[in-house]
């Protein structure tokens, strides 16, 4: 099975000192076919302008993914976390039983660029917790979170999560049976088995012989690894 997304499919919100892209349905935007994916609930393509940001606001039960694009961004929470964040960097927030945190660009002159990611955990009531890492601008294919490899960012629940950075050449997708994947194409242009991607579109699949994605003009993209179903454990 594949499924692809167009970006200008998506929900789109113009806030004014931010415009964001919703893959799924997310606040005022709501669409009953597009409510995640497995454990994958939203992803938030969001340009914050200059000296603006969200103020402190309450999450629970929740890992939240920042990865970022372009600019900076400031992160405080209730945990006493405070970091500033850059392109390369990435950030994962287990809520937990609750957090409070906020995110502000503090920049004045330069907007900032990040994707916001949801995963459901595998229980409710954990601990809350952050951490981040610098994964720097790293070619070819890169595990950057996963529950089970200290290599990368841990999460609370059965997922991977790839960076693919890509000047021009092919990759091919890595697959495991009884998973779902989404591939999701930050910025750039390429093609998987010849079908035309760009910047915001999304595919979706499993089940599939090895697919190899192409680009001639440069792509950032991440891939998600996720298990067939969704499902929490209550805490």
């Amino acid at each position: 099975m594949r499924n692809i997304t167009r970006s200008d499919q998506r929900g789109h919100a113009d806030h004014g000192w931010l415009q964001s892209y919703h893959s799924f349905s997310f606040a005022d935007y709501y669409d009953p076919h597009k409510m995640g994916v497995s454990v994958l609930r939203v992803i938030n393509d969001d340009r914050i302008m200059p000296g603006s940001g969200f103020g402190a606001h309450p999450h629970r039960d929740m890992e939240i993914i920042t990865y970022m694009l372009d600019g900076q961004i400031e992160h405080r929470d209730s945990m006493g976390n405070r970091s500033v964040l850059k392109a390369g960097e990435v950030q994962v927030m287990s809520a937990g039983s609750g957090v409070m945190h906020s995110e502000y660009n503090p920049s004045q002159e330069q907007p900032l660029h990040l994707l916001q990611i949801w995963i459901l955990p595998d229980r409710n009531g954990y601990p809350p917790r952050y951490q981040q890492r610098d994964f720097g601008h790293r070619h070819g294919l890169s595990l950057i979170v996963a529950n089970d490899d200290a290599a990368a960012l841990p999460i609370r629940q059965d997922v991977r999560i790839y960076k693919i950075a890509l000047e021009q050449g092919s990759l091919t997708l890595p697959q495991r049976s009884q998973r779902r994947y989404y591939l999701h194409l930050a910025q750039g242009e390429a093609s998987i088995d010849g079908e035309p991607l760009q910047g915001g579109d999304a595919v979706e699949f499993y089940s599939e012989q090895a697919l190899t994605l192409q680009t001639n003009a440069g792509v950032e993209a991440l891939l998600f690894e996720l298990p067939p179903h969704s499902g929490v454990t209550p805490g």
